[in-house]
């Protein structure tokens, strides 16, 4: 996969938090280009045993669905999670393969990208997060941009471990 550039082709807010957001999807894609099937389930940190590229690719998609569609549009949460094991989504990744886990998760930040053109970025969420507070489609870009980039840095130090792979 080619990665995007995170040089925005426009200076305008919108485009500068969705090239953002789409160049750290890239980049947990890129990180996983190459990576066996056995790998990509492989836990290698022991104090974090759910923590597998599988995991972490499923975790990125069922996150976003979870700040898009649950929070900001107020849809049921269809997610795989349950209060009993609210860590599903990393725990069921191992059971599906990666390439249909990075097809799921690119089809639905397609469908996300639309979302977001049809909202203005003041736009509050229908859901009310912590404190009683219903966010802006703003703060729900940035938040997931700092989710996505922050297990971009675990799918680095995974891959790195598994074979090597840098960059």
């Amino acid at each position: 996969m080619t990665r995007i550039d995170d040089t925005p082709s426009a200076w305008d807010e919108r485009t500068q938090l969705t090239t953002f957001l789409d160049y750290a999807r890239d980049t947990a894609r890129a990180k996983c280009d190459g990576v066996s099937a056995e790998d990509a389930r492989r836990a290698l940190l022991p104090g974090s045993p759910l923590m597998t590229m599988s995991g972490l690719v499923s975790h990125l998609r069922w996150v976003e669905y979870y700040w898009f569609r649950v929070v900001f549009l107020g849809e049921e949460d269809e997610g795989p999670w349950t209060e009993e094991d609210p860590d599903r989504e990393m725990r069921i990744a191992v059971d599906v393969p990666l390439p249909r886990l990075l097809d799921e998760y690119a089809e639905q930040s397609a469908r996300h990208r639309a979302l977001v053109a049809g909202h203005g970025l003041d736009a509050r969420a229908e859901r009310a997060v912590r404190g009683g507070v219903h966010v802006d489609l703003r703060w729900i870009l940035l938040h997931l941009t700092e989710e996505t980039a922050r297990h971009n840095g675990h799918l680095d130090i995974l891959r790195e471990m598994l074979d090597g792979t840098t960059g």
